[in-house]
């Protein structure tokens, strides 16, 4: 039996630790994009909910930019467009060549068809969805783009009782994107960190006891902290994190 290639391996590796053990079908299903596509799970081009893959708005530009896409053009379409009503559509068109006629798209999105983690932002949804349609078939994905979903998967948890909508502690996902920790799990193991000492870093950089008791804003900033300071500087980022080794009690998160 041939040997996966190496980043086919990779991304099933990334995957499993994030979604557990996945059936032979999506493992299949995720090797042809890896090959085809080159879809990479650690960069959250792609997810996997309620046991089907779906590419990711960050995912499909990284295609269009391999694939030298030239320009995206994209309008609302006045007609269907209510703001007092937060109803929104738009039209988009992607060009993949300067002689390309385009490849267009519309998305639309209001309180029907969204989440309510993303109430009040349905115009951007709408753009986003007229982007990922046409981007998908303009490049040949017949994938379903985690920001078309109406509502939330039932593998993503809802809001607490008792916070508004469009809150979250941090940890969480919103509106199918990957869950902070599931990103910040993959940089740890990526750059080979130590995890107390992370979580201890964390606490710190949130001005929290624990990570889960910071806001998701405090989270986010963390997460693009640590990433920016591994790949500047791995070995600068581990001097900081061993200044946090000799604290006696590991921060729960």
């Amino acid at each position: 039996m041939a040997r996966q290639p190496r980043a086919v391996r990779m991304n099933v590796k990334f995957a499993q630790n994030i979604w557990g053990k996945l059936p032979r079908i999506a493992i299949k299903a995720l090797e042809e994009l890896t090959i085809s596509k080159s879809l990479s799970v650690a960069s959250g081009d792609v997810l996997y909910l309620d046991g089907k893959w779906y590419v990711t708005h960050p995912g499909l530009l990284r295609v269009a930019r391999r694939s030298r896409c030239v320009g995206i053009r994209v309008e609302p379409v006045q007609e269907f467009c209510d703001s007092q009503a937060g109803k929104w559509a738009f039209k988009a068109i992607v060009y993949k060549s300067r002689h390309c006629k385009g490849f267009a798209g519309f998305g639309d999105a209001d309180a029907s068809n969204t989440s309510p983690l993303v109430r009040g932002a349905e115009m951007r949804v709408a753009e986003t969805r007229a982007v990922n349609r046409a981007l998908r078939k303009a490049y040949g994905i017949g994938l379903c783009s985690a920001e078309e979903l109406s509502s939330q998967p039932s593998s993503i948890s809802p809001p607490r009782e008792g916070k508004a909508a469009g809150q979250s502690n941090g940890i969480g996902s919103a509106n199918g994107q990957p869950r902070l920790r599931d990103k910040l799990c993959l940089l740890i193991r990526k750059y080979e960190l130590d995890p107390n000492q992370v979580k201890r870093y964390a606490a710190d950089f949130c001005g929290t006891e624990s990570l889960r008791d910071a806001g998701r804003d405090l989270v986010e900033a963390f997460v693009s902290t640590v990433s920016e300071e591994a790949a500047k500087d791995r070995a600068a980022l581990i001097c900081k994190l061993n200044s946090y080794s000799s604290q006696p009690e590991e921060v729960r998160s």
